[in-house]
Parts: structure tokens; sequence; C-alpha cells
């Protein structure tokens, strides 16, 4: 296999894996926003609404019909709800860190893995472009180097190559950092929405812990 040969194939290669890289970082942009959706209310009416409907059960300690309130529900409030609800023998200050412990953990750090590949794309694709321009330019001077005379045209394909791997990578990238700039304001609103839900929640939460305290010591209560 000649040189040229070499060039056209590693070309080629390029492509695909452009392709690739493509393909992987828009899976992650769907997924990381899918995630975002299915964690966080639409709005905060819509939180407000939710924390109205379990406020009074929490605020008298009947954490069972919250728990029940909250099975299924696999957005990141109801499920930091039940989880404080289902470790509340630890005490308030206890059961509020580990419930902060698990939000960290659970929820935004697991978006950040996901966004994590959606970062390396945009940090890779216009590198595989780079060097597809690389190996274009090689074929092409290898071209020019082998031969006297050679037909401007059998140098055409490399330079293509060359131009061609450059703005596939950067129109991958471009799109991508777009998507990361609403990716950042969603969880940043996810964020924004959980921890007022859970101020609320958390002051609902230490008033019920203390009635059901009460109620298991007093037996009159």
């Amino acid at each position: 296999m000649d040189a040229s040969a070499i060039f056209n194939w590693v070309g080629f290669l390029c492509y695909f894996l452009l392709a690739a890289v493509a393909l992987w970082g828009a899976y992650f942009v769907v997924l990381v926003m899918s995630r975002i959706s299915n964690k966080r209310f639409k709005s905060e009416n819509a939180q407000d609404s939710y924390l109205d409907s379990i406020e009074p059960a929490l605020r008298s300690g009947d954490f069972k019909a919250v728990q029940d309130t909250c099975q299924g529900d696999k957005r990141a409030l109801p499920m930091l709800v039940n989880l404080a609800c289902a470790n509340r023998k630890m005490g308030f200050a206890k059961t509020q860190q580990y419930v902060l412990d698990r939000f960290q953990r659970d929820v935004i750090a697991d978006l950040d893995i996901r966004i994590a590949w959606v970062i390396t794309v945009i940090k890779t694709a216009p590198m595989l472009g780079l060097f597809g321009t690389v190996v274009g330019m090689m074929g092409a001077f290898g071209k020019l180097a082998g031969s006297a005379n050679v037909n401007p045209t059998d140098l055409a394909g490399d330079i293509r190559v060359a131009l061609e791997t450059t703005a596939i990578g950067l129109s991958i990238a471009i799109p991508l950092v777009m998507c990361m700039a609403s990716i950042t304001n969603r969880v940043r609103v996810l964020q924004d929405l959980a921890a007022a839900g859970l101020n609320r929640f958390f002051d609902a939460f230490r008033e019920g812990l203390s009635r059901e305290q009460k109620r298991g010591t007093d037996p009159n209560a």
C-alpha cells in the first residue's frame, strides 16, 4: 500500500470518527435534557402546589401519608422528601445533611457525569478536524514531493479532506456549545427550585418531627 492510499484511508477514518463523535455528543445532550426535565417541576407554581398538598401532613407528623404521596414520583424534590421521611429517626440536623448530600450525589453529580461527555465532544471534534487537516495536507505535499508534474486535480481530494474535516469538527462543536449554555441554565434552575422547595419542606419537616417525638414521649398526646 503506497503513502497516498494510506492518507486516503486515514482521511476516511477521520470522517467516520467525526460522525461517531457527533452522534455521541447529540445522545448525551438529549439524555441530559431529558433527565433534567424528569427531575424538576415545570414551574415554581407547580412545585408550590405539590408542597401545599403535603404540608398539612408534614406539620402534623403524618409522615406515612407524605411517603405515600411521594411513591413513584421520580422528580428530585419528592424523592428527597421521601428520603427524609424514611430517615427521620436520625434527627433533624443529620437528616437534613443526609438529604442535601444525596441531592448532590444522586442528582447533580449524575448530571455532571453526563455533561462531562458533552464537554469532551466539544473539545474532541475540532481536534479531530485539525487531525484531518494535517492528514489531508500531508497527502497533498506527499504527491507534490513524489512527482515533478502533479495534476491539480490529484491534489484536490487531499485539500478537500483537509478543509472538510476542519469544517465538520467546528460544525459539531459550535451547536454543542450552545446546547451546553442551555443545559447550564436548566441545571441552575433545577438547583434553585430544589433549594427553595427543600427550605420550605424542612421548615414543615422540623415541626412534624417535633410533633411525632412529642407523641412518642407523651402518653396523653
